[in-house]
């Protein structure tokens, strides 16, 4: 079911619609099972149906998010979870690893403080521990569930911290890591000139992709964590940045 998931959530990610017979077909299933996984992702707000077709809800949609790919988030998640001592405190962009990374650690430690811009992880973590979560302000996005504009910056001069950790949407050799959201790639500049150091959670495949704002977050990236697929060459650009690669 969940590697059947993570499929329909691949076609849906690149096609963005998509016939029930078609992913029926592709995945070699029956169209009775490919609605019963389809009546699962639209339960859960991740998909919708039309006249035969399934169609992502939204691509910021960060329930969608997680589910995709949900396997490598979470051994991602687990290794970040190792650079968090107990009575830390620490930030955590939005994001569906990062996501991950709150909860794991929910199940590691008992004092912890998260400082986030994200709405939809102090909700996710929330009965989960005991933690401190400091929730930074600012104009709510609805589908990414996040706060983004120029309060998160006066909200987070308050805080520094050792560890901002984040997600990204793409990397370039150009560019940098960017993001698809002009509001979103502000707040993590914002953010990271509050910390020390930068670790980026990401699946592999976003080093084929780019977003269309670049982060510019300059030497603050110190390590990036991600699947054992990110290319070699990859590996070797970053590393001459002094950039540590932890592949999961």
């Amino acid at each position: 079911m969940k590697n059947r998931t993570n499929k329909i959530l691949e076609l849906l990610t690149s096609e963005k619609k998509v016939e029930v017979s078609q992913l029926a077909e592709c995945l070699n299933v029956s169209q009775v099972t490919i609605r019963k996984d389809l009546d699962a992702l639209e339960a859960k707000g991740i998909i919708k149906r039309e006249h035969g077709y399934a169609v992502l809800c939204s691509a910021d949609d960060i329930n969608g998010r997680i589910a995709y790919h949900y396997e490598e988030k979470k051994k991602i998640a687990l290794k970040a979870a190792e650079l968090v001592s107990e009575g830390d405190t620490i930030m955590i962009e939005s994001g569906s690893c990062c996501a991950l990374l709150a909860d794991t650690l929910t199940q590691l430690h008992k004092d912890l403080t998260i400082i986030t811009n994200s709405a939809f992880i102090a909700a996710y973590i929330r009965g989960k521990s005991n933690f401190q979560i400091i929730l930074l302000g600012g104009i709510y996005q609805q589908d990414s569930q996040v706060m983004v504009g120029p309060m998160v910056q006066e909200c987070v001069s308050n805080f520094f911290v050792d560890y901002f950790f984040i997600g990204t949407d793409g990397y370039d050799s150009r560019i940098g890591f960017s993001n698809r959201d002009q509001m979103r790639a502000q707040a993590v500049r914002d953010m990271s000139h509050q910390a020390e150091q930068i670790v980026v959670l990401t699946e592999s495949d976003k080093f084929s992709k780019r977003g269309v704002m670049p982060l510019n977050l300059k030497n603050k990236v110190k390590t990036v964590i991600t699947d054992h697929s990110i290319d070699s060459s990859y590996i070797e650009e970053l590393n001459n940045q002094n950039i540590q690669i932890i592949k999961v």
